[in-house]
Parts: structure tokens; C-alpha cells; sequence
């Protein structure tokens, strides 16, 4: 049988070591120095500090304008819809109506044209001879008396 000889040890609390200091440009960043619970001072990783919230905006209320034109915007649209089917509904009166009003305009053109055209006509076919004047003498005696006549060219 082999025999192993165990050599217990106790390790008793030493001081730390002390480091030789570091220099402020030679420390790392996110390391700062700490105090330790048990009161020792060293390096250590801190947690990066969350930088300040932004400042909360403060609201605005509604400028009247805008209420405003939010509330006439529906009426609007309202009005332009009913005018659009009021249209519609019209539409076959409003065309009758302007189909009226062209045959009353080309009525008055008939009315006022042909005999401005005919009065052109017989002047020119006229402008030759000169004017002629048709004179009548009609007389007659008693109530249910023969009527005599003449008929003068000139």
C-alpha cells in the first residue's frame, strides 16, 4: 500500500498588493476609482450613466383656424355632394332648356334675317330698273253700290 502524505494549508487575510498609481490619461475608459465596501480604493468598470431624458413638449392647443376649418370641411363636402346629385337630377331639364333656348335663337335669326335677306334680294334685282309706285282710285255710290276703279304705274 502506498501512503500520500496531505498538507493542509490555511491561507490567512493579507493587505492587497499595492499597485503602482495610474495616471488619469492612462485610465480606460468607463473605469473609475471606487471604494470598496470593506474600504479599499481600486479601479473598476463603472455602468455607463443613461444620458438626461429630452424635456417632455408641452402641448399645444389647437389654433382656431384649424378647428374652424375642421368643422366646415364636412359641410363643405356635404354641399358640393348634394349639388352634384341635384345636377343630375336636372340634367335631362337643363339640356331641354338649352335645346329651347337655341330654337328660340335660331327662331329670332329667322325672324329678323329672311326679311332683311329678301329686302337685299329685290333691291338688288331692282337697283337697274328703279322704284315703281302703284297708286289705286276706288270709288263707289251708295251702300251696295258697283265700285269703279283705277290702277296707276308710275
Amino acid at each position: 500500500m502506498h501512503e500520500t502524505a496531505y498538507e493542509i494549508t490555511t491561507h490567512t487575510p493579507q493587505q492587497p498588493t499595492a499597485h503602482p498609481a495610474m495616471l488619469p490619461h492612462e485610465i480606460p475608459p468607463g473605469v473609475q476609482m471606487v471604494t470598496l465596501p470593506g474600504g479599499i480604493r481600486t479601479l473598476a468598470y463603472t455602468p455607463a450613466q443613461a444620458p438626461p431624458a429630452p424635456p417632455v413638449p408641452v402641448a399645444q392647443p389647437i389654433p382656431t383656424w384649424a378647428k374652424t376649418t375642421a368643422l366646415l370641411t364636412p359641410t363643405i363636402g356635404g354641399g358640393v355632394a348634394a349639388a352634384g346629385i341635384g345636377i343630375s337630377y336636372a340634367a335631362p331639364g337643363l339640356i331641354a332648356m338649352s335645346e329651347a333656348l337655341w330654337a328660340a335663337v335660331a327662331l329670332i335669326a329667322a325672324a329678323v334675317g329672311v326679311p332683311v335677306l329678301l329686302r337685299l334680294g329685290r333691291s338688288a334685282a331692282s337697283a337697274g330698273r328703279g322704284t315703281t309706285h302703284i297708286t289705286q282710285n276706288i270709288s263707289a255710290s251708295g251702300m251696295f253700290g258697283k265700285a269703279n276703279g283705277t290702277i296707276n304705274h308710275h
